[in-house]
């Protein structure tokens, strides 16, 4: 029987891309590199305007524990260190490349080799130095979650291989087409952490994803290999080890509170390279689709690519496009320029037509219900966003509005089209505002 959690949702899944092979996307004449592109600190820039870059070259310094750099994706020369369109919705630092068309390699790249024979601090190392970040959206440091502290050790590592956002298939074509290196990858992370117990879950839907990993597994990789249910949001940390191992991660906790550690299948194939090859995160599979684009590919995509030069690939948008995600519908930001470039976590790139986009005027709430039904964390989504709407947001923390993952299942299922996940970021913000006075006070 799959395994699953309670709550969540059943949205229809597109997955028509799953069928299409990884295909990679020629070079370009240009690329802009944004400095920030994980959680925690943005590096600084280490080039200047006008140096000439090999690919792989570091184009950013770390600045703290929490924070990677970023690498140029190909050789050519620095045109220009400015701000520039970002996914996030505003205008970020970034490193604006002119391609010189060789592709030439940085001459620092250094593989560690066959990673059973290296210490786990170097292996950690290693994937801070190639800018390794979770690359199922959330973008947290690989390095920093493979340290956990001395007193939260680690006894289960978890491979997120669910992909349950609607549309996207770049995970499931990684598991089809890359198996082993996702396997060698997961490994490696495993033994970084020293961890006995590897759980590898898969949706149903992807049963030839399960057996592709299965048939890759190293002997030496003691894996266990269980299919999930096909629910939203089961790729969420939380349910995900719910569902695999029936711990619960406590009311704003971490993961590693219960013994556990989640990584995404993305991260484990750019884990395999960074240390079997020495290059550093400077591609990434995305999946482009949607009904307002021409051509739907599941692309191999450099870090740095603009929006407009995939667009182009895939034979241009249609007349009546009305909006283009960076991700899926239920968790993506919607774009505002074309000149966004892809980062280290653009799982998807979702366009849409006028036809697939639903625009509303929100009723009250009618006390019914159903958003109670679909919220996977157990939270009361009605009466929060009563609270947030009247901007009661001291009241949100008792109804534990930081537990919140934004995954939308409430939205999805509302009858009055409330604008719920907006709601609670807009109380969210508020709640830390008036925390943050309080502290200063």
């Amino acid at each position: 029987m799959a395994m699953r959690f309670k709550g969540g949702v059943h949205p229809d899944y597109h997955k028509e891309t799953a069928g299409l092979a990884i295909e990679t996307l020629p070079l370009l004449p240009r690329y802009a590199v944004p400095l920030s592109q994980h959680l925690g600190a943005p590096g600084t820039p280490l080039v200047t305007k006008g140096q000439q870059v090999a690919k792989g070259e570091p184009l950013s310094q770390p600045q703290g524990f929490v924070s990677v750099p970023v690498h140029a994706p190909t050789s050519g020369a620095v045109k220009a260190i400015k701000d520039w369109p970002h996914p996030l919705g505003r205008s970020l630092p970034a490193v604006e490349i002119e391609a010189d068309g060789e592709d030439r390699l940085w001459d620092g790249l250094a593989p560690l080799g066959d990673w059973r024979q290296q210490a786990p601090a170097a292996l950690r190392d290693a994937l801070k130095a190639a800018g390794l970040v979770g690359m199922g959206g959330a973008t947290f440091p690989t390095h920093v979650k493979l340290s956990p502290p001395a007193d939260k050790p680690i006894d289960t590592f978890i491979l997120n291989g669910a992909e349950c956002e609607p549309y996207l298939t770049s995970d499931h074509r990684a598991m089809l087409e890359q198996a082993p290196a996702v396997m060698e990858g997961l490994g490696l992370m495993a033994r970084v952490l020293g961890v006995k117990r590897i759980i590898i879950g898969v949706e149903a839907n992807k049963p030839d994803a399960l057996e592709a990993l299965r048939k890759a597994c190293p002997p030496d990789v003691a894996a266990e290999f269980v299919l999930l249910e096909a629910k939203y949001p089961q790729g969420s940390e939380k349910h995900l080890i719910v569902a695999l191992t029936g711990r619960r991660v406590p009311a704003g906790g971490l993961p590693m509170d219960v013994g556990c550690l989640v990584q995404n299948v993305g991260t484990a194939v750019a884990a395999c390279e960074a240390v079997g090859q020495g290059l550093p995160l400077i591609e990434r599979v995305t999946t482009v689709t949607g009904e307002g684009i021409a051509r739907p590919a599941n692309l191999r995509l450099r870090v740095g690519t603009l929006l407009a030069d995939v667009i182009a690939h895939c034979g241009g948008l249609g007349p009546r496009i009305a909006k283009v995600i960076f991700g899926g519908p239920m968790m993506g930001l919607g774009q505002f320029s074309l000149e966004v470039p892809v980062i280290k976590g653009t799982s998807g790139i979702l366009c849409l037509p006028a036809e697939r986009i639903t625009q509303y005027l929100a009723d009250p709430c009618i006390r019914c219900g159903t958003c109670v039904d679909a919220c996977p964390m157990g939270l009361v989504p009605s009466a929060m966003g009563v609270l947030a709407e009247r901007g009661r947001f001291a009241d949100l923390a008792d109804y534990r509005v930081g537990d919140c993952i934004e995954c939308g299942s409430c939205a999805y299922v509302c009858p009055s089209f409330r604008p719920l996940v907006q709601l609670f970021r807009r109380g969210k913000a508020e709640l830390r505002a008036l925390e943050s006075r309080s502290g200063a006070a």
